[in-house]
């Protein structure tokens, strides 16, 4: 019998390369819990995405509300902080602690998350919020690099053949105005 994992979901096109690699080993349920994607255009965006994966793939999938309230007063004080820096693993610990609350309360061996699998992450910092939480929750985390061996380049060429759009940013508004700063600076 297959150990249950929940897999916290940043978006559609980063969850296909991951889902595919893990669902001979578990038994999958997705979990989408973003509240640092700005604005909610965005949010609603790619939580449509993934809607049309798990309904064409049968993913059983739990999506939250959109609550980006709780996520600006966890980084409070890291809004000048640029994207991998110190308020990357405060947003990654936000996200990943409601995943393993959910998991705990709900049966789960195990948590594991789509966010290593970008190029923009730094994978030690998803990891060791992962395994904090782990130890704090008593529920398993399987730290990976999903980015390896081409997972990102994978994952967004099977987007692209399902008609999956993919983002340009990460997520949070401060990730956005880097991303418009550097254009404005190439032109």
């Amino acid at each position: 019998m297959k150990k249950k994992l929940l897999l916290h979901i940043c978006c559609g096109p980063c969850a296909i390369y991951v889902w595919q690699k893990l669902q001979t080993e578990f038994e999958l349920s997705g979990f989408f819990y973003n509240p640092n994607i700005q604005p909610f255009g965005e949010f609603e965006f790619r939580r449509l995405e993934l809607v049309k994966l798990a309904e064409r793939f049968a993913w059983p999938v739990i999506y939250l509300p959109f609550e980006p309230l709780g996520w600006f007063t966890a980084i409070r004080g890291l809004e000048r902080e640029v994207e991998r820096g110190a308020r990357c693993p405060v947003c990654f610990r936000f996200r990943l602690e409601k995943a393993f609350q959910y998991a705990h309360e709900h049966g789960f061996d195990s948590v594991a998350s789509t966010l290593s699998i970008s190029p923009s992450k730094v994978t030690a910092q998803i990891n060791a919020q992962g395994i904090a939480l782990a130890e704090k929750y008593g529920v398993a985390f399987l730290p990976e690099n999903f980015k390896k061996k081409d997972g990102f380049l994978i994952g967004r060429q099977q987007g692209k053949a399902l008609g999956v759009k993919h983002q340009d940013y990460c997520g949070c508004v401060y990730s956005k105005v880097e991303r418009l700063l550097r254009q404005r600076q190439q032109s």
